[in-house]
């Protein structure tokens, strides 16, 4: 599995864990639902803003190797 695509399953598994639906989620991130959807299927491009948005909504936390 690439980084992108376990981004996208650790997102879905911490949202379905807390019970939050995607539009909760969008809701309370500030993003689009849409947006949400495209994190949690590793597609599209969401801004960097927007990815830090949801993992603190949902407590994760990304982090970079050197």
């Amino acid at each position: 599995m690439d980084s992108v695509s376990a981004i996208a399953a650790s997102i879905r598994a911490a949202r379905k864990k807390t019970g939050l639906t995607q539009a909760d989620l969008a809701e309370l991130a500030e993003v689009l639902e849409r947006t949400v959807r495209a994190m949690e299927t590793a597609t599209g491009n969401p801004s960097p803003r927007a990815v830090i948005s949801v993992l603190g909504v949902l407590g994760l936390r990304l982090t970079v190797a050197r």
